[in-house]
């Protein structure tokens, strides 16, 4: 599992191969530089369109854990533009953290941090933040890997979980919290964020929406090495920029 320190996610050692296949969303084979063919576990339920490409250098985590049925977790992959994380997990590990060292002046402030609450009977936001002076805030973390000439689009895939996510998060604005929906971009060639209308319309036309009655977007990139992933810019939100996908 990856550990936090200074600011930044470090990732236990990775062994290096080529990617052969990604198949039913959370396997993936690949050789190893030694010769060795493995199957991996893909902790991204996305499609990864643009970062899923057969033959692409990948790196791969060792887990040597009686429980587990695979041995090997697919973290990151080469792609020409940049480097991409495909461990989703780690971006709720790194917001999380980066908020906590306040490294993200938007919702720095805060003297209480909870992952994981239910907000609904059948519902959880991943982040509460909370003080006495600030009240509550909300934070709904989504993992973004797709970008398209510099622009960096959620989803990739049609997704009614994270439509259901705004309805929660509208619903607590209208109790009176203060809620944040946060992008972070597990790459490092993004020049602005835009929501993927040619994937998921529904999905674009409810974070306009929501964003209209108060939901605050935000966007980072991040900095990533072999070693560690490292929270890097904030990324300007076009949420009315209309890009053409795959």
């Amino acid at each position: 599992m990856a550990s936090l320190f200074s600011g930044a996610l470090a990732l236990p050692e990775l062994a290096r191969g080529r990617l052969i296949r990604r198949y039913k969303r959370f396997l993936a084979d690949v050789k190893l530089d030694t010769g060795e063919m493995v199957t991996a576990h893909c902790p991204n339920s996305g499609r990864m369109l643009g970062c899923s490409e057969p033959g692409r250098p990948v790196y791969l985590s060792y887990h040597d854990t009686p429980k587990r049925k695979l041995k090997y977790t697919w973290e990151i992959i080469d792609m020409p533009g940049s480097r991409v994380g495909v461990n989703t997990l780690n971006s709720n590990r790194l917001v999380h953290h980066s908020i906590r060292a306040g490294l993200i002046p938007a919702l720095s402030g805060y003297s209480d941090i909870q992952p994981e609450v239910r907000v609904g009977r059948h519902s959880r936001i991943d982040l509460l933040l909370s003080s006495p002076g600030l009240g509550r805030c909300y934070v709904e973390i989504k993992n973004c890997s797709l970008v398209l000439n510099g622009t960096a689009m959620f989803p990739d895939a049609v997704t009614t979980r994270g439509r259901k996510h705004i309805m929660e998060l509208q619903r607590l604005m209208a109790e009176g919290h203060r809620c944040v929906l946060f992008f972070l971009i597990q790459r490092m060639d993004a020049k602005v964020f835009a929501p993927a209308d040619r994937i998921d319309p529904d999905y674009a036309k409810a974070l306009r929406k929501a964003e209209k009655k108060g939901l605050e977007v935000i966007a980072y990139d991040v900095s990533i090495s072999l070693k560690q992933i490292r929270l890097r810019n904030p990324i300007p939100c076009e949420l009315y920029k209309t890009v053409k996908t795959p």
